[in-house]
């Protein structure tokens, strides 16, 4: 199958639907499909790992029509596939018009989320109305975790397809050695928070519960593993600059320890050296979350947040520790048991590994390209 990938994000850029992007591309053309990407720049264009890489969209407008139709002819697509998230693309509203735009060739959108995007003062009903329009038009939809599942459910064509972790690489062999990196003393736990920074992650929670940890007498240090703002939301730079604010106010400068962006191998030394991670989600865990599946795969002992639809396979106690969100106190709380808990932490690691089985990458692109075809079959009757 020739397949067409329309990203908004693209390595080198900083973001999680780049990185999944650019992991389903590699797969996909691992088994055999013929895949072409079209993005803008930074991304460097040309061969890379057997897929066809183009930046030849300058910005997401009106004019990038011609270009991705232009595009779509050169490569001969049998479907395009459209990575979509609300910040992506500049909120460039012409993108939920695409898939009219773009017949006759057929374009299934992957939702990466459904939330409501930015378009101009009082929007209003527009704002969910275009999202939805986007998914109609489309010949299929592929959602990414429960909620967007349960939001499409009355669509003809949605199937739920999980990401995979971006972070590839293993736990190292020797973890003493990240551990040493953050400067943690023997006598001290080292909590680990990954992911880029932004208003959902709940952040500033976890922050105030280091702060209640170290009240208690608790000896810690927080790694913030990769915590940057990223490219797509201009909005995250506000918000990086008050958790550093509130870093400062809490008096944590010696409690935090940065690690910028980082390569994969590295971020999965920090995580694997952490005692446990802590990932507070404002609105949940959920299968959209990259952050969480770098935690799973590398069978960490994770404390989240109970997510917002059921998802049967996070399990509290067995797999992960599930918690409300917004609570620093409670968080405290958690932290605390489980840093006491020696047994508890050996049975998180244990269940998160056997987890991780569930987002194997190669099983992520079979079935995507199974769904990919039965649209593509479906058109042609």
């Amino acid at each position: 199958m020739r397949i067409g990938i329309i990203t908004g994000e693209y390595p080198p850029m900083q973001g999680g639907v780049g990185a999944y992007t650019a992991i389903l591309a590699r797969e996909l053309a691992a088994q055999g499909h013929t895949v072409s990407v079209l993005t803008t720049p930074p991304a460097v264009g040309g061969k890379i790992d057997s897929v066809s890489v183009s930046d030849a969209v300058q910005r997401w407008g009106p004019r990038a029509v011609s270009t991705i139709r232009r595009w779509a002819r050169d490569i001969n697509a049998d479907v395009l596939n459209l990575q979509y998230q609300t910040a992506a693309y500049r909120m460039s509203p012409i993108i939920h018009f695409l898939p009219e735009l773009l017949r006759p060739f057929p374009v299934v959108t992957t939702f990466h989320d459904l939330r409501f995007p930015y378009l101009f003062p009082k929007a209003g009903p527009l704002r969910p109305w275009i999202v939805r329009k986007l998914a109609r038009g489309s010949r299929g939809a592929i959602v990414t975790n429960h909620e967007d599942a349960a939001d499409l459910a009355d669509l003809p064509s949605v199937r739920l397809i999980p990401i995979g972790s971006n972070i590839l690489s293993g736990a190292p062999a020797d973890r003493e050695v990240f551990r040493r990196r953050t400067g943690i003393t023997a006598d001290e736990a080292l909590i680990a928070y990954f992911g880029l920074v932004n208003t959902s992650k709940g952040l500033d929670v976890l922050l105030r519960a280091c702060r209640r940890l170290l009240d208690r007498g608790i000896r810690a240090r927080l790694a913030l593993v990769g915590a940057v703002a990223g490219d797509s939301d201009p909005s995250n730079l506000a918000y990086t600059r008050e958790i550093e604010a509130l870093i400062v106010n809490l008096h944590l400068e010696d409690t935090v320890f940065r690690t910028g962006y980082l390569p994969e191998q590295d971020v999965a030394g920090f995580l694997a050296a952490a005692d446990l991670v802590a990932l507070p989600y404002a609105d949940g865990a959920s299968y959209r979350r990259g952050s969480l599946m770098a935690a799973i795969r590398l069978g960490c002992a994770i404390v989240t947040t109970h997510p917002r639809v059921a998802v049967p396979s996070f399990q509290d106690g067995t797999n992960m520790r599930l918690i409300p969100p917004g609570d620093p106190v409670v968080l405290t709380d958690a932290l605390l048991n489980l840093l006491g808990d020696e047994a508890l932490q050996t049975r998180l690691r244990a269940g998160s590994a056997r987890l991780a089985q569930s987002f194997d990458w190669a099983q992520i692109a079979q079935d995507t390209a199974v769904f990919f075809d039965q649209v593509v079959i479906g058109q042609r009757k």
